[in-house]
């Protein structure tokens, strides 16, 4: 009797190791019950599950990121990052012209800043006519806005031509 249940013991092992390896989750992210700690309350920010965007994120801080005005899906010509045509966010808790990003912790997990390389000027590509300047975010990292409003990335957008992260408090950007 015993060796039947070492017999069976080891398969069932391997099984439940790969079941628990393997991803539930369909590729988008459903609205977060609870806003990151750093964001006001309704903000709804879905989770963050892909490092897509973060990657995007990166090349655009490395490149010195331009900002263009593209037709994306059904929400019509909205600004994206010229260095990899992902799609652009605000944020309605931040503040025109404050020169402060309020999405933090988690938040800018899930929206990862639209950033330069330090000292670099982004600059408007085709169809931009507000005023693109950069703030300096607590991380030290240095942010690109748009019309005085920070610009974010989402997660979830996983290629140009996303636009998975309008939810309640973030919006497309409009030239």
């Amino acid at each position: 009797m015993p060796n039947r249940f070492r017999a069976l013991a080891g398969p069932l092992f391997v099984i439940a190791v790969v079941a628990g390896c393997s991803s539930g989750s369909g590729g988008s992210a459903a609205p977060a019950s609870q806003a990151p700690a750093s964001v006001a309350p309704p903000s709804a920010a879905p989770a963050a599950s892909a490092p897509v965007a973060s990657a995007a994120a990166s090349a655009a801080a490395a490149s010195g990121s331009t900002v263009e005005a593209k037709p994306v899906g059904s929400l019509g010509t909205v600004l994206v990052a010229g260095t990899n045509g992902m799609t652009v966010y605000t944020f309605s808790q931040d503040v025109k012209d404050s020169g402060k990003s309020n999405c933090t912790g988690s938040c800018i997990t899930t929206w990862p800043a639209v950033t330069v390389a330090d000292g670099a000027t982004p600059s408007a590509g085709s169809g931009v006519s507000g005023k693109l300047a950069t703030i300096k975010r607590d991380d030290g990292s240095t942010q690109v806005t748009y019309n005085g409003l920070p610009l974010y990335f989402f997660s979830n957008d996983h290629a140009p031509g996303d636009s998975n992260g309008v939810y309640e408090n973030w919006n497309a950007v409009k030239p």
